[in-house]
């Protein structure tokens, strides 16, 4: 007998093929309140280090048995998270060249991350030591963080139950920054010199035979982290964009559109925002400072160009790559030879429109997807309008709608995740992005080195307090009919969009427009067609529009590769977003499974910590550090 399929809530949908993680159990032992962390951390690196270098399987006994190693190309050119302290010996046991990780160290640079007693949980009940350390390999340096605390099984000894390393640069080529800043002008005597403008509008050009190494599709975030990383790096990158100007891929979005996440954890490598930003930055406003970015870092970009052709070379290891570009109405093509394409069009890929509806061509007004809208009528007044979807852009596009005057019904085929800015900021983000808090480097260390299962129980304890603190908003909201959830497994805002890349509304007004019945909600139905001044419901339901807006979301990242690049290369990459079986995210900023071929993307946080992981595996390859068959 078959057995019915069981469906999965919305709140725990993920992407195909990607996995759930476990759950996590925090350690047995409270651990003392007050102690020299110093010399525990110290006596712990010790024995870790002489572990390292001798017996790999002895290893587990520096480590909790469940316990995590989160590690980003420091014990292999990947990223790995290692569960249990037998996973750890034996998969340093496993590599041919044993650990390349030759000894970690205490971090003695930041004040932040001095050994001190802390809490491992989000509650703060349970506390151990935490230590910021520096990380040596066999090829580079590198930043980390362990997390102890006493074994009450094993006579109160200080073990690991988290360890983070991370790669920060390859020894003997480092970063273009400090110490090792370019002159500016070469002195004496030399004939027929050019100016720095002079250079640098050749360098930008691609003036004499000069050939990018990497090309980048794509120049908002993701392009330009990458890009201004590589620069750093002495790698030759040329961004290409089809919009007309830097930073157009949000100027060219809704009117009303400003930034959810805040100013602290937004900064960009290399250049934080000044300190009279705003918190939230309106679009308009990012345009800008990304035209100026790409001016302060002398980054190369050429922008109203379309890559036209591309094919990849086995043998030489090269793309063969066709640019028309476009220059004061004049197109020009030109051909280069790559060993790098970056596809950075944005993590969320194409529009995902649902074009199988029956009669949308019916449909006498306009019917957009979100990425095309840019706002309501001015003479909309009096007007209705329905947005198809219930996340930020259909909450921003449903505010602006109601605030020109137009009668407004959002359409919400399943459950959303709603917290509030403040909740998010307050709870989430208090102590690590925030005003006065620790240097944005220290913020990410810690940030990144929770590893996604103890992350996920991070954010279950964090979620029950801003759901705590958002309850009245969030029973308004279920009694006006709008579902909400609290993410996969009540882990909140960020494992959502870890496992699916949405499904969530950060709330800066629209909430209480629906709460209190100014924004119409139709709820748990699926739309059965369009019509000429309406759309008709599963339920038989008919309600009127004068237009309509499909916040629908996005296609996954690959589904772009095989727009521009074609199946040749969208076939052999792997599905981008979701978690790995490790709880890596898949895909996206590692190798794709396309030698040459790379995905880059993510939130502006994401595009700032992981640019320099990218960088850093492309340098790698350039000068031999690495093949690309390493594991």
């Amino acid at each position: 007998m078959a057995t019915a399929a069981v469906e999965v809530p919305s709140s725990n949908r993920m992407l195909p093929g990607s996995h759930a993680l476990d759950q996590v159990h925090y350690p047995k032992s409270a651990g003392p309140s007050q102690l020299d962390a110093e010399p525990v951390v110290t006596e712990w690196l010790s024995l870790f280090n002489d572990h390292l270098r001798g017996d790999l399987s002895s290893l587990s006994k520096v480590f909790l048995n469940e316990s995590y190693w989160r590690d980003l190309l420091c014990l292999t050119w990947d990223f790995h998270t290692l569960s249990g302290s037998k996973n750890i010996s034996s998969f340093l046991k496993a590599q041919s060249k044993g650990s390349r990780i030759t000894s970690l160290a205490i971090d003695k640079t930041s004040d932040v991350g001095k050994p001190t007693v802390a809490p491992v949980d989000f509650g703060g009940t349970l506390k151990g030591i935490q230590s910021f350390l520096t990380v040596e390999t066999d090829v580079g340096r590198g930043r980390g963080l362990v997390r102890l605390v006493q074994d009450p099984d094993d006579g109160g000894k200080w073990k690991a139950f988290t360890l983070f390393t991370s790669l920060k640069e390859l020894k003997g080529h480092e970063e273009l920054i400090g110490e090792r800043r370019p002159t500016g002008v070469i002195h004496g005597s030399h004939p027929g010199r050019k100016n720095w403008k002079e250079r640098r509008n050749a360098e930008a050009n691609f003036e004499d035979g000069l050939e990018p190494t990497v090309i980048i599709v794509g120049s908002g975030q993701g392009g330009l982290t990458a890009a201004a990383r590589l620069k750093q790096l002495g790698i030759v990158t040329l961004m290409v964009d089809q919009n007309s100007h830097v930073g157009d891929n949000w100027r060219n979005r809704y009117h009303q559109l400003v930034l959810h996440d805040a100013v602290w954890y937004d900064n960009m490598p290399y250049l934080d925002f000044p300190p009279n930003w705003p918190i939230f930055t309106p679009k308009d406003k990012l345009a800008e400072w990304f035209e100026m970015y790409v001016k302060a870092m002398e980054l190369n970009v050429w922008n109203a160009t379309t890559l036209t052709e591309s094919t990849w070379n086995e043998k030489t290891k090269h793309w063969t790559v066709m640019l028309t570009r476009d220059i004061d109405g004049k197109k020009s093509t030109r051909t280069f030879h790559p060993r790098h394409i970056i596809q950075a069009t944005g993590a969320s890929g194409e529009a995902s429109f649902p074009s199988t509806i029956p009669g949308l061509s019916s449909f006498h007004g306009p019917l957009v997807h979100s990425s095309q809208f840019v706002g309501p009528q001015p003479s909309g007044a009096g007007k209705k309008a329905i947005i198809v979807g219930s996340c930020n852009s259909a909450h921003d596009i449903a505010q602006d709608y109601l605030e020109h005057g137009y009668a407004v019904t959002m359409v919400q085929r399943s459950s959303t995740l709603v917290v509030t800015s403040r909740a998010l900021i307050d709870v989430t983000m208090a102590g690590l992005y925030c005003e006065g808090g620790p240097p944005v480097e220290d913020a990410d260390l810690i940030s990144h080195s929770l590893p996604s299962p103890v992350l996920k129980r991070f954010h279950i304890d964090a979620t029950r307090e801003t759901t705590r603190r958002d309850t009245p908003l969030l029973r308004g909201l279920q009694a006006a009919g709008f579902a909400v959830d609290n993410g996969p497994d009540g882990a909140g805002l960020w494992m959502k969009y870890m496992h699916r890349g949405g499904g969530y509304y950060i709330d800066v007004g629209a909430s209480q427009l629906i709460a209190d019945g100014k924004i119409k909600v139709k709820q748990g139905q699926e739309i059965s067609r369009v019509n000429e001044h309406s759309m008709t419901f599963a339920d038989g339901e008919e309600i009127e529009a004068d237009e309509i807006v499909f916040a629908t979301g996005y296609q996954n990242m690959r589904e772009t590769a095989r727009k521009i690049f074609g199946d040749g290369v969208a076939d052999q990459v792997g599905d981008v977003w979701g978690y790995d079986k490790e709880g890596e995210l898949r895909t996206i900023w590692r190798r794709s499974g396309h030698e040459g071929f790379w995905f880059f993307g993510g939130n502006l946080a994401l595009c700032r910590y992981y640019s320099r992981v990218l960088a850093l595996q492309i340098k790698a390859l350039e000068v031999g550090l690495m093949e690309y068959e390493d594991a």
